[in-house]
């Protein structure tokens, strides 16, 4: 079956090899290389990604935007199969699109080192800022309703209603934590119902794996674009500050390790604001620092539901494993909580050293 996708794309089968590539834990990836080429060849999962058609309507709207208003910024952008589209359906109703392979590019999955947080913000902040004249409501949303806080507090009041008393029992300490953090989901709820934040073109998926680095560290592009849609910096940001500043991940089930770096926080600052300082509303500046708040919050709050639903969404490889994760998010939000002051200083001094760059 792959042999006829490669053959739509213009590619003769018998001249390539084919191998998995990457960490992506949402599409299936391979990598397909020989005579001379490289490339990878992506089949969208549409059980999440529902309507295939208008990722590809976006990147295609996108890429010939910045084509023509930022030529020289490197959009690793989906080739065009031999009739001109971007994206091949199969026999079996899966969903293709092939894109070049960046040759000596590379991805990590860790954060070791500030000037990796800081090359990725900076190529996050970029991104949008070329953007910012392109009219976000001609892009179609990929996934409905994907940071809405108070969607997902909803779910989790359900959730609540609907689960056995042995996961009431086992997440009791959790759920009390979703109430003693109620104010995130009301700062939240105040800036949507007063519309205190302007719409971008936001990636919504800022993890540091979603940046294409050279050998020297430094941040070429960013890539897996297909959350790009409407919303608010409050994503990008917030998800940065979620993945990127503790050594351990979500999955880290000693929650000794969950800490807060601030060198890493103030890389992000730095990084993102070097490109997207300028622009920024004062609304925009003020919450900075509750970006981190809002994300760690929804996404302590999405682990916690799905177990209390009896693990429907997120893979599980152990019993407690959303339980788990929702206990490592809550350790997270604490830590970033307890730094706050510190963080705002730390904000504060990066927007200071914009501002004096800028001659503002």
């Amino acid at each position: 079956m792959l042999d006829r996708i490669l053959s739509r794309f213009g590619l003769t089968p018998a001249k390539y090899n084919i191998q998995p590539f990457g960490s992506g834990l949402i599409n299936y990836t391979l990598r397909v290389f020989g005579n001379g080429e490289d490339y990878i060849l992506q089949k969208i999962n549409s059980n999440v990604f529902k309507s295939p058609d208008d990722i590809a309507k976006n990147l295609a709207l996108i890429q010939a935007y910045l084509k023509q208003t930022n030529p020289g910024y490197f959009f690793v952008g989906a080739l065009p199969s031999t009739t001109g589209d971007f994206l091949i359906k199969s026999k079996t109703d899966e969903f293709y699109r092939l894109f070049p392979f960046v040759k000596g590019s590379k991805t990590i999955d860790f954060i070791s080192e500030p000037k990796e947080a800081f090359e990725a913000a900076r190529q996050f902040g970029k991104f949008t800022y070329m953007l910012k004249d392109f009219e976000a409501a001609k892009l179609h949303y990929t996934l409905a309703d994907f940071h809405n806080l108070k969607l997902r507090f909803e779910q989790f009041k359900a959730a609540c209603q609907n689960a056995s008393q042995t996961r009431l029992n086992d997440a009791a300490a959790e759920i009390k934590e979703v109430y003693n953090h109620y104010d995130i989901l009301q700062t939240y709820n105040e800036l949507m119902d007063n519309n205190q934040l302007p719409v971008r073109v936001i990636h919504h998926d800022t993890k540091i794996s979603n940046v294409l680095f050279d050998a020297a560290q430094n941040g070429l592009c960013v890539i897996d674009l297909d959350t790009i849609m409407p919303g608010y910096f409050l994503s990008d940001v917030g998800d940065m500050m979620r993945t990127y500043l503790s050594p351990a991940n979500e999955e880290e089930s000693d929650l000794s390790k969950v800490q807060i770096r601030e060198n890493i926080f103030s890389a992000i600052c730095n990084g993102y604001l070097s490109e997207m300082g300028s622009i920024l509303n004062e609304t925009e500046k003020q919450h900075f620092i509750f970006s981190g708040k809002f994300m760690i919050y929804m996404q302590a709050i999405r682990f916690l539901t799905d177990f209390l639903n009896g693990d429907i969404y997120y893979e599980v490889k152990y019993p407690e494993h959303n339980l788990t994760r929702a206990k490592n998010q809550f350790r997270l939000l604490n830590g970033y909580l307890d730094a706050e002051t510190k963080l705002g200083q730390l904000f504060n001094q990066a927007l200071s050293n914009v501002l004096s760059v800028s001659g503002n």
